[in-house]
């Protein structure tokens, strides 16, 4: 595969030697569109290079390589054509119009192509790249284009709103069902550690009513994992109850549910973690001389903490980037010279 990828750019520059010197835009222009609607970052770079004027083409409903990229989701040729053009002809290119009306904010405004969403964790995940498509062209086009209306007399947001009617309900019924599940295993937690704490391993002494093992180290991890454990699932469980109870407007999909979503996994995680370190160390405590039962049942403690991390924790990182990361639109980007 790296042989016919290696072949196939020594024969694209070739082509692009050819495609200097000809007149060619017949076959040229369609080729260039195909290759944006598929992503094919290597084949606009190179096109680019050698026929600069390309990207003031348009194809048959008006739009530019600029437009077809956000309206295809091409991140990479979108961050290609922005670093190739300066900061007056972005202007000029973003707030061109189609035979519709629309301008690339309207057609940031139109719904992904279901093949680019595809990718993407769950429908707030989907909901929030949206987002975050419509806000980076938002960036881009002047005032007037904001307000401006197409061929079927709507602003940009309208047409956003229009869109993605079905996906906001969808990212709302996911992050409400997925609290809820979160919500039930955090208060069973935060109701087990809570009687943990007042039922030590051992018990208390009966003339001072201290617990029996307190100066053992042991007992000093039990306490202090049982009471990272309570607090964690509190501050989950309250999490989760501050997305049940959200007006899930759309622009809380960029920031403010995700944000609630990783601090409820994350302290979920953590509770999950230190009430098994709670349980293996009372065990210890308990029955410290028969290790031919406490080891295998301390590594058998870890198997829930192992099963969230493999069902869960991906899409814990995968929030966290998509929300807090460096974002798809990268400013850096190197065409290939």
């Amino acid at each position: 595969m790296k042989v016919t990828h290696i072949q196939a750019l020594e024969l694209l520059d070739k082509m692009c030697e050819v495609i200097k010197h000809s007149d060619a835009n017949d076959i040229l222009i369609p080729a260039v569109f195909r290759a944006t609607e598929l992503g094919m970052f290597e084949f606009i770079d190179l096109a680019l290079q050698a026929r600069p004027n390309l990207m003031w083409a348009c194809n048959s409903i008006g739009r530019n390589l600029f437009q077809l990229a956000i309206e295809c989701r091409q991140e990479k040729v979108y961050n290609l054509i922005y670093y190739k053009l300066s900061k007056r002809q972005r202007t000029l290119i973003g707030n061109r119009i189609d035979r519709d009306n629309n301008s690339a904010l309207h057609v940031a405004g139109m719904l992904s192509p279901l093949a680019r969403l595809d990718n993407i964790s769950g429908a707030a995940l989907k909901m929030q790249r949206e987002l975050q498509w419509f806000k980076e062209v938002e960036n881009i086009v002047v005032s007037p284009v904001k307000e401006s209306l197409n061929k079927e007399h709507r602003i940009p947001r309208e047409m956003f709103t229009k869109n993605h009617k079905e996906l906001v309900k969808e990212g709302e019924r996911w992050m409400k069902e997925t609290a809820t599940s979160c919500t039930v295993v955090g208060a069973l937690i935060i109701t087990i550690m809570f009687a943990a704490a007042f039922t030590v391993p051992g018990g208390n002494n009966e003339e001072t009513g201290f617990p029996i093992f307190l100066h053992k180290n042991l007992f000093m991890a039990f306490i202090v994992s049982d009471a990272i454990s309570l607090f964690s699932s509190t501050t989950s469980v309250l999490m989760f109850l501050g997305i049940l109870t959200s007006r899930y407007a759309e622009d809380d999909f960029l920031k403010s549910l995700p944000t609630k979503m990783i601090i409820g996994l994350s302290t979920l995680f953590i509770s999950i973690a230190t009430m098994m370190v709670a349980f293996s160390s009372a065990l210890f405590i308990m029955i410290h001389e028969q290790l031919w039962i406490v080891i295998p049942m301390i590594l058998l403690a870890s198997v829930p903490v192992t099963l969230f991390i493999w069902m869960q924790f991906p899409l814990l990182v995968e929030m966290y980037i998509s929300t807090y990361g460096r974002g798809i639109f990268d400013r850096k980007v190197k065409s290939r010279a």
